[in-house]
């Protein structure tokens, strides 16, 4: 039985060290799917199953462990930045700039408390106190690549004997979980809210952006002007964005390109956004109802999804799917949502377009966009390194900031995330295929977040007991719920009696701002529209960036002095 005793002792063995990760992973991912209550850690415990290992001995070498760390934080902001990246800057229209405004006073506040909290209870002549202190705030606020940036930071101030900040993170995290959860409960008795009059005002109120809706309705034309006139003087005059996909002229029916001429009595089918289609139908003429199926020639709707690189980034406007293709695109889902097919509107890999027209041509459409889900399938592996290479660059470069000890760089956690934004966003200007089914992105970011924490957790094991259970354990508990609960009822309260959001929508802005799973899975067994969802994925981009940010800023300027 000596090789099995090897395996397990032998630290700087291969075998051991994938063992070793291979149980802290499997362990704290199987134990972090019990419920306490209604609540689960999730994969957060696998930080606290290799904290255990660490504690009784199991081990690896240090470089190893930090070469695994840093990947995996590589990997899992990476991830996270191109799946936000389409809606970051979206997610600033209306009242989502309200909403991330509150969520970035909710950043500063945490920061706030946790300044408090280390001048009120801890001894700061102590140069450790105030990185445990930074663990304690990501704990808090739940929030792994904060942990992750403030680890980074800490190995450009401290030469040697690094603090090991995931001890507070893990005396912190699961009061977090329950901290946000619990304070959102309070807020309803504080500002005194009933959950079915919520209900009742988002009945009443449309979520959805009239502008990008697409609207579809028969008209027929009955406007006098319009005669003899073809649909490009008509789309031009009006000066309103629409999709003419059939015309029923005489008996006929046909697909309208721009040089079409309209008649007084032709009968068409407008697809415009839900905003526009008062002003359309006031200058066009009356809605009728038009049976297509009595005419000569066989139409077709088809949804066509774009798999062919070479059209990502194309507008519908340089593809002239009318005058060339003879058919007609009149939305465009993505992401879930349908968009009114503007003909300014870029094409991206993934996008499902609606075209309307004969057989024939419909299909050939089709080759021209690809129409295969084989090809989405396969991740674009190239895309996600070649972003990997540029955001380690790009986190590299130093930033010389007067009064700061050493020139601050976004590092590895946040230079990999700004650039897997941008890519996310604008990749397709590049002819980068930014792509990635739903599936294979968790895939790549939980493997990035557990080799991550497996790292931290067997890293702080070892001086885990003597730095939690006989020292100042205690402290950083009960100033973590601080920490987690106080930004939440201000900020909150705020947001409701100031701003008169729905509750709903506070629940889901708290839980992105916390960047915390849980608290949106509770939002949303509350609620039985989309409200919290919206609401998280309005605020979680801006306010995973801003954690990340404010980590490295508070050890570069306080730790580092």
């Amino acid at each position: 039985m000596e090789w099995l005793t090897n395996l397990f002792t032998s630290t700087d063995s291969v075998a051991h060290i994938a063992m070793l990760y291979a149980i802290v992973i499997a362990f704290g991912v199987l134990l972090g799917k019990i419920k306490f209550g209604k609540v689960a850690l999730g994969v957060t415990f696998v930080l606290f199953v290799g904290i255990l290992a660490g504690h009784i001995g199991l081990t690896a070498p240090v470089n190893i462990m930090t070469f695994i760390q840093d990947f995996g934080l590589i990997l899992f902001v990476f991830m996270i930045g191109l799946q936000v990246g389409p809606g970051f800057f979206e997610s600033f229209r209306k009242g989502g700039v309200t909403l991330n405004i509150l969520s970035t006073a909710t950043v500063l506040l945490n920061v706030v408390v946790m300044f408090a909290c280390y001048y009120l209870f801890f001894d700061t002549d102590n140069p450790y106190n105030l990185p445990m202190m930074v663990g304690t705030l990501y704990g808090a606020v739940t929030n792994t690549p904060g942990l992750g940036a403030a680890n980074e930071a800490l190995s450009n101030v401290f030469s040697s004997n690094i603090p090991q900040i995931a001890s507070g993170y893990a005396c912190a995290y699961p009061l977090g979980v329950i901290g946000i959860i619990g304070s959102t409960i309070l807020l309803r008795y504080i500002c005194r809210i009933k959950l079915e009059n919520e209900e009742q005002q988002l009945e009443r109120e449309s979520g959805e952006d009239l502008h990008v809706k697409p609207h579809q309705m028969h008209l027929k034309v009955t406007n006098s002007y319009l005669a003899g006139r073809t649909l490009l003087q008509i789309h031009d005059f009006l000066n309103r964005d629409f999709v003419c996909s059939r015309l029923l002229h005489n008996g006929h029916v046909s697909i309208p390109n721009r040089d079409t001429v309209f008649e007084m009595g032709d009968q068409i089918f407008i697809v415009c956004a839900e905003a526009d289609a008062e002003a359309i139908i006031a200058f066009i003429g009356p809605e009728i109802k038009v049976d297509w199926e009595k005419q000569d020639q066989p139409m077709v709707s088809k949804r066509i999804l774009v798999t062919r690189p070479s059209i990502n980034g194309k507008t519908l406007g340089q593809m002239h799917f009318s005058s060339v293709y003879g058919v007609n695109v009149t939305r465009i889902t993505r992401q879930g949502m349908d968009l009114f097919a503007s003909s300014n509107l870029a094409l991206q890999v993934g996008d499902r377009i609606m075209v309307v027209g004969p057989e024939d041509l419909v299909n050939r459409v089709a080759d021209v966009l690809g129409n295969s889900i084989k090809r989405l399938n396969a991740p674009n592996i190239a895309t996600i390194f070649l972003g990997i290479i540029v955001g380690i660059i790009f986190g590299s470069l130093p930033i010389t900031m007067p009064g700061m000890p050493v020139p601050m760089k976004l590092g590895i956690a946040g230079g990999p995330l700004i650039i897997a934004i941008l890519i996310g966003r604008y990749g397709y200007k590049f002819h980068l295929v930014t792509y990635t089914t739903t599936s294979a992105n968790l895939m790549l970011r939980e493997i990035g977040l557990v080799l991550f924490l497996a790292s931290v957790g067997i890293k702080a094991g070892a001086g885990f007991w003597d730095t939690v259970v006989q020292g100042d354990g205690l402290k950083y508990v009960g100033t973590g719920f601080l920490i987690t609960v106080i930004p939440i009822l201000i900020v909150g309260t705020i947001a409701r009696l100031k701003y008169k959001f729905n509750y709903f929508t506070i629940m889901g802005m708290l839980a992105g701002t916390y960047t915390d799973p849980p608290a949106l899975a509770y939002a949303n067994q509350s609620c039985s529209k989309e409200a919290p969802a919206v609401a998280y994925s309005t605020v979680y981009p801006l306010s995973m960036f801003l954690r990340i940010l404010t980590a490295q800023l508070i050890i570069l300027l306080c730790c580092g002095a």
